[in-house]
């Protein structure tokens, strides 16, 4: 992964001394999934994902779910479903512009991290699509480089509770309440769980 760095951060690498540092950590990088990097993503509930536009303005989004809901197809492979979102699709809209994409895994509670950057790939619909309960698409991800991080940084968290919107198998997750505010009068699409009455909501954002 040396020559993936760029004169910029070889620049800082020479000013604070670290080029040979960051030689010896990219050593360990790779495009591989091993047995081990495999367990720990497919281990995590979430992870945050950053993409850019055409021009490169960047966005950062975090996605969560059951642990299992990222899985490593293959050795060079990762892929996750979407659910239901706010609409934008910043980061799938980033993805048909630009593939190149950061994924960050963290365990909070042992402060382990995992990064693996690499070109996404919108799936729309098939049997990925079908094989997550409640997916309206799936993004796969062809690794370019796969390395964990120091994690002398990283708060240790407990979870408390999983999130009830997750989609689950022979259950439908509540309307988030935000849906049914006046304000997104005539906005929702059509078919759109949050314009059935009887179907059921909850908080999913904290009052300030």
């Amino acid at each position: 992964m040396t020559e993936s760095y760029h004169e910029g951060q070889r620049a800082l690498q020479d000013r604070f001394d670290t080029r040979r540092l960051a030689d010896r950590l990219a050593s360990a990088a790779g495009d591989t999934f091993s047995a081990e990097t495999a367990r720990f993503v497919e281990g995590r509930d979430m992870f945050f994902i950053a993409s850019t536009d055409a021009d490169g303005a960047p966005d950062c989004s975090y996605k969560g779910g059951d642990p299992g809901f990222v899985r490593v197809v293959d050795e060079h492979t990762l892929v996750f479903p979407v659910y239901d979102g706010n609409g934008m699709f910043r980061t799938l809209g980033n993805v048909l512009v630009n593939p190149r994409v950061g994924l960050l895994f963290i365990d909070l509670e042992r402060g382990t991290r995992l990064r693996v950057n690499g070109d996404a790939t919108f799936v729309e619909s098939g049997p990925l699509v079908e094989s997550y309960p409640g997916a309206i698409a799936a993004v796969s991800v062809r690794a370019r480089a796969i390395f964990p991080n120091c994690r002398r940084y990283v708060h240790e968290y407990r979870k408390v509770a999983s999130s009830p919107f997750v989609p689950h198998e022979g259950s439908e997750p509540p309307v988030p309440d935000w849906k049914r505010d006046p304000w997104f009068e005539g906005t929702l699409p059509a078919g759109d769980p949050a314009l059935d009455p009887d179907r059921p909501s909850a908080p999913s954002i904290p009052q300030l």
